[in-house]
């Protein structure tokens, strides 16, 4: 059934929105598509960012992101905590980078990481990562505030749905280009680029952490 007009702008804003934020070169698009292509537990990695996303949107649009971005204690905090977990992991994406003999094991294999592992490094590269919460609570959370009180759900579920439609996309588009990874060569050039997207967030954020001294 269509939902009525009044509610359907907000759904298609916060879609658009979301999509907008979230479908960009970051630290966690990165760490998703190297999931997939390693097929360690890809959907469990697509289903913890989308439901990290989600209930952060609903914390924003109901009003804590503007409460979060008040404090300068907590934003530094974020800032700092979050460029040194994403200078650590760029550390070991540019030591896979110089054995690829290792990543075409890990690549045909599955990897040695087990399920547990795999959830709490997703975890980590989503919720130490301060950009997450400036898109979610702060920017989404402001945009939905705009609305009337029944239409901020309706936002708040559109951009939502932007998280599911894209970290799935992620993870199942992934093993579209498996083959192409069997090459060590090809391996290397993804485990730099993930290397080069985390330490270029991590950089940001200690500008930022600088700038609010």
């Amino acid at each position: 059934m269509a939902l009525p007009v009044f509610l359907a702008a907000p759904f298609v804003e916060g879609f658009a929105t979301g999509a907008g934020l979230i479908i960009a070169i970051g630290a966690q698009n990165a760490f998703v598509l190297s999931k997939a292509l390693r097929r360690q537990y890809p959907i469990m990695v697509a289903t913890l960012c989308a439901l990290a996303d989600a209930a952060l949107i609903t914390l924003g649009v109901g009003g804590a992101g503007l409460l979060i971005s008040q404090s300068p204690i907590v934003s530094q905090i974020a800032a700092w905590g979050g460029a040194a977990f994403l200078l650590w992991y760029g550390l070991l994406a540019a030591r896979r980078a110089l054995h690829p003999g290792h990543l075409e094991t890990t690549a045909r294999h599955g990897g040695a990481q087990t399920l547990w592992d795999v959830a709490l490094a997703t975890l980590a590269i989503t919720l130490l990562n301060p950009h997450v919460y400036l898109d979610t609570l702060v920017l989404l959370g402001a945009i939905g505030g705009r609305y009337a009180e029944d239409g901020r759900p309706w936002f708040g579920l559109g951009a939502a749905s932007a998280s599911f439609v894209w970290f799935f996309g992620l993870a199942l588009g992934g093993r579209w280009l498996a083959p192409l990874f069997e090459r060590p060569a090809a391996w290397r050039l993804l485990e730099a680029f993930v290397c080069l997207v985390m330490w270029a967030v991590a950089a940001s954020l200690i500008k930022d952490a600088l700038s609010g001294l």
